[in-house]
Order: structure tokens, then sequence, then C-alpha cells
């Protein structure tokens, strides 16, 4: 069995639905070794989820894109958070959603109607961004190697509840969209000061059905059902706004 298969397998293994909707943020080094690196692991993601499936990734550019350089470049500017996410930005036919520091990669069937109204959004995850609407599509978000704290569709669902640590002050940024035209637009950053995010305490919330955990190759993967996350996760915030968090020491 080639490494790709064996990708696969695992993939199909853990509960991933072949044709469906997945978001994946993932460590390339927790894999083990892999030769051909993040462009066989992409191989296995789209041999899992097959021709109808569509394939997401955070292309997050908050590192490069700030509020002393807030420049973003939907062509150009790299993401911040890892050489798999990257690497996906680069393959041909791979979209990219218009947002300065909060940005999705997709490729497949359902691309455009994740990614194209990310625009129309003035903070990172709002009600337009790919996040928020992966629960419409039964969506399911994989956790590959990187624990559960990184992820990102937490911010969306945050966004809802409106705790008081989320938002900092305004920025404005200028965004240059796929066609060389520029765009000024205001922006409400998130701020996290003097907060800690604590989104693994997800694994308390969600029933089994809903959050899996198995080997994909030489990591720990878990995969999350999105609406049940939504659902859970809302309650559980608007119950105690403070739940994700804690204070940073």
């Amino acid at each position: 069995m080639s490494l790709p298969q064996k990708l696969q397998t695992d993939l199909l293994a853990l509960g991933l639905r072949p044709g469906g909707v997945l978001i994946v943020h993932a460590s390339l080094r927790a894999l083990g070794q892999v030769p051909g690196g993040a462009g066989t692991v992409l191989q296995g993601l789209r041999s899992a989820l097959g021709p109808d499936g569509t394939l997401l990734m955070p292309a997050l550019s908050y590192e490069h894109v700030t509020r002393e350089n807030p420049l973003f470049d939907v062509k150009n500017t790299p993401s911040n958070v890892g050489i798999l996410p990257e690497t996906f930005r680069q393959v041909a036919g791979t979209r990219r959603s218009i947002h300065p520091t909060h940005s999705v990669c997709a490729a497949g069937p359902l691309a455009a109607a994740l990614l194209d109204a990310h625009l129309a959004d003035s903070t990172p995850c709002g009600p337009n961004s790919p996040f928020h609407n992966l629960p419409k599509h039964n969506g399911q978000i994989l956790m590959l190697g990187c624990g559960l704290a990184p992820n990102t569709s937490m911010h969306a669902i945050e966004e809802l509840a409106a705790p008081r640590y989320l938002y900092a002050e305004l920025i404005d940024y200028t965004l240059i969209l796929e066609d060389g035209a520029r765009l000024v637009k205001t922006y409400a950053p998130h701020g996290f000061d003097g907060w800690e995010q604590r989104y693994e305490r997800v694994q308390d919330l969600l029933p089994a059905s809903a959050l899996k955990r198995g080997p994909v190759l030489a990591a720990e993967a878990w995969l999350i059902e999105s609406a049940a996350l939504w659902e859970t996760a809302l309650a559980a915030l608007r119950q105690n706004p403070l739940y994700f968090v804690s204070p940073h020491i």
C-alpha cells in the first residue's frame, strides 16, 4: 500500500465522508516520515474525499498582515500556519477567500460557495466566512496531529456569543484582489489580550459520535462534526462566556 493510500485508509477509518466538505488543521511533522512531504499528504486527502469532495485549509496570515503592515494580497501573501496549507495555497486550482488575516483556501465543487462571500465580513470569522458556513454543508473538521486547540471554527462560534475578550481596536487594511484591484476596508480584529484560548475543552462537551479520535499515519487525529460543535460550543459560551479561555499567566 502506498503512503497516500495508507493515509486515505486511515482517514476513512476515522470517519471522513467521501464527497463531503472537510477543513483541515494539520502538523506535517506529526505524521512522521512522509516521502514527498506536503504534496503526498494533499494527494491522500483529496483521494479520501474523492472528486465530489471539497477540501479547505485555513491560510491565516496574521503574522504577515499586521497593524504595522496592513496589506493583504490574495495571490501573494503567504500563510503562516504551516507548510501543508501553504503548499495547498499554491496548488493550481486552489482558490482563496479574501480576508486580511483569516483567509481560507479550498478546492472542489463547493469552493466558490464557501469562499466567495468572505469579503463581505468585517470580522475574521463572521457570518459570510467559510468557518461559519461549514455546518450548512454538513462539514467536518480534521485536526491532524495538532490536537484540538488550533481550531479556527471556534472563533466563528465566539463571534456569535461576542465575549468581552474577543475584539481589538479597528484596523484599516488594504486588500489586493485577484484582478489587481485595491480595496481599503475596516475590520475588527480579534484581541484575546490577557486570555489564553482553551478550545481543547470541546473534548468534554461533544459526544463520541461528533468527536472521533484515531491514528492517521504516525499522528493522532481528531475528526469533528461541525454542526454538533456549533450547537454544543455555542450553548456552553452562552452559559459561560469565559468557558473557552483562561487568564493568561
